[in-house]
């Protein structure tokens, strides 16, 4: 699965001929999971038309500060901007390049450039005499020393007929080279990560269950943050209507505490790191009636037993995996997750507290106090849940020295 899957990328066209190799780009890049927004300057619509890159793009294209329609609404550079995950500048002309390392903000795809606080990559496309003008060299020196990211054009056939350095690079090789650099840069490249999610439920008879009010979300939005980071992620989730917008996270549905117990098994032995945040059911009928239990004048008896303690199983099978389960207290709610911390052989206990507003089970936010094996314990603020799965995997990292 492509780092790009859930990106979202902005593309600037400038007006050169090798602007019609932005179609095929714009596909790659779809087709890698990213969505894909066009600015394109004035002079780039003589070279490729905004009509073919809104189709393929499934998305409107800007080349002016205004629209075309009668209300002529205005195009937010700063949204635009601000919307991008990572800006690709492409074809980048000499005219291009110079704009944008001078800052000669007269059209709206410079305006956009220097409006960004994402990564901005650049590929020049220009004849060879161009390429090797000392005007353009200074330009991309200067980008360069500004953190812009270069990829270098090809040498080969160019438009004049000439065959030399200047040549745009290919596709593929383009996007070859963006996911090369995101993922070299990500703290957690080469770990996997196995994070568990969501309620199980336990059946009683073929259209009843015992469950809780886990929704999912903390888990879903742990998996989210540890793929940004560079992980392979493994979510396995219980019954949740969360959804995961990236094919960058493997997703392993399961409904009881038997499945999730076997699946988690299952890829447990190859995974770095193990974060439990499932809310998995500690009790399950004894006996499934194969049939529906009948309302009657009778009150049914259903007999309960425990399921099997995943995270305790884990801690005893562990090597060389640094295991992170959670906590739900509602009284001597530090001394419990101390008691789970040692008794489950973790390296991180997260605690929630019933206690706190806002905090728990259906919520959009969290409240969490981290406490390691060495029982060091650090309190959080209520936070929206996708900056609690961000305090934990910095936490963690921090543990592994990551």
């Amino acid at each position: 699965m492509s780092i790009l899957s859930g990106k979202k990328i902005l593309l600037g066209i400038s007006g050169g001929i090798a602007a019609y190799k932005t179609a095929i780009l714009v596909r790659l890049f779809i087709k890698n999971g990213a969505e894909v927004k066009i600015v394109m300057t004035p002079d780039a619509k003589e070279f490729i038309t905004p009509l073919t890159l809104s189709t393929l793009s499934k998305n409107p294209v800007h080349s002016s500060f205004t629209s075309d329609d009668e209300d002529e609404t205005w195009n937010n550079h700063v949204d635009l901007g601000m919307w991008a995950d990572l800006i690709l500048i492409c074809p980048a002309t000499a005219n291009t390049l110079s704009k944008m390392a001078n800052g000669n903000c007269d059209n709206l795809l410079i305006a956009v450039y220097l409006s960004a606080k994402c990564p901005v990559y650049f590929a020049p496309a220009m004849d060879l005499d161009m390429y090797k003008h000392q005007s353009t060299k200074d330009s991309i020196a200067k980008l360069l020393e500004n953190k812009n990211i270069l990829i270098p054009a090809e040498t080969g056939e160019l438009a004049s007929g000439l065959i030399g350095e200047g040549r745009l690079a290919e596709p593929a090789s383009i996007l070859n080279f963006i996911e090369e650099d995101i993922v070299k840069s990500l703290p957690l490249r080469g770990k996997k990560v196995l994070v568990t999610a969501g309620p199980t439920y336990e059946a009683i008879d073929p259209v009843r269950y015992i469950s809780n009010y886990s929704s999912g979300k903390m888990g879903f939005e742990i998996a989210k943050k540890a793929s940004d980071l560079g992980a392979e992620v493994f979510l396995i989730s219980g019954p949740s209507n969360q959804k995961i917008s990236t094919r960058a996270i493997n997703l392993i549905n399961v409904v009881s505490s038997k499945d999730m117990h076997k699946q988690v098994i299952k890829y447990y032995a190859k995974s770095d790191i193990v974060i439990m945040a499932a809310a998995v059911s500690d009790f399950k009928p004894k006996d499934f009636s194969n049939k529906k239990i009948k309302k009657d004048n009778i009150q049914p008896k259903i007999e309960l037993e425990k399921t099997k303690d995943i995270l305790l199983e884990l801690g005893r099978l562990k090597k060389n995996q640094f295991l992170v389960g959670f906590a739900l207290e509602n009284e001597n709610e530090i001394e419990n997750s101390l008691k789970k911390l040692k008794n489950k052989n973790l390296d991180l206990i997260i605690l929630n507290s019933l206690n706190d507003k806002g905090a728990g089970f259906g919520t959009e936010t969290n409240k969490i106090t981290i406490i390691n094996n060495k029982e060091e314990q650090t309190d959080f603020d209520l936070k929206d849940k996708s900056e609690v799965a961000e305090d934990i995997l910095k936490s963690i990292m921090s543990q592994i020295n990551v």
